[in-house]
């Protein structure tokens, strides 16, 4: 399966409510701080909204809820990896992203033959406070030489202006955040992505 190269991360159902329906097609699931008896309707609702929209949900960090609920995908970050059970992963046939800010953290990544390795943040992002603040598109570049022929996300800051950008260093996926949530038209602007990635 090829992957769409347009891949937006939310932090709920809603989302995926609101943007499914206009044709996203790889979408991640990021929800932090919930318990996991709360986590584990809405990851079941999050997979069944995305199969019928045939689309892909990646689940962000939690990997046994998602071989629980039959998911397709899962992401995991640095600190994540500490934990993980990657083997059950695995053998549960999900798929797997992982997030990658420097060379130690790159090693790391393809030490597990990932599915996609994300590069962030490419630009300064208001997400999330990181010690890295800017990685630039020379590092997309670079990143991509290293990789092969795994697909690269970048990540951090990006709008659709700096989409082609992107993907002219070398990355295959771009994806998105507050582009999207903080914008006063966020479906009109999910349709602009759309434009600028296929």
């Amino acid at each position: 399966m090829k992957l769409d190269r347009f891949y937006p991360i939310f932090d709920s159902v809603h989302w995926l409510e609101r943007t499914l329906p206009l044709g996203v097609k790889f979408v991640q699931l990021r929800v932090k701080d919930r318990p996991e008896a709360d986590l584990r309707p809405i990851i079941a609702k999050a997979q069944a909204l995305a199969r019928s929209h045939g689309a892909a949900l990646v689940v962000n960090d939690h990997w046994q809820i998602a071989i629980d609920e039959s998911c397709d995908w899962v992401h995991l970050g640095q600190e994540d990896l500490d934990t993980a059970d990657i083997d059950a992963i695995r053998r549960a046939g999900l798929k797997l992203g992982i997030s990658t800010h420097d060379h130690a953290e790159l090693d790391r990544a393809l030490a597990l033959s990932p599915d996609y390795v994300a590069l962030g943040p490419v630009y300064p992002t208001i997400l999330k406070k990181m010690k890295w603040h800017e990685q630039g598109l020379d590092r997309v570049t670079e990143w991509k030489r290293l990789i092969g022929d795994i697909p690269l996300v970048a990540i951090g800051g990006m709008r659709v202006d700096r989409a082609a950008g992107a993907f002219a260093a070398g990355a295959d996926i771009v994806s998105v955040v507050t582009d999207i949530t903080l914008n006063d038209e966020p479906e009109g602007r999910v349709r602009d992505w759309i434009e600028a990635t296929r």
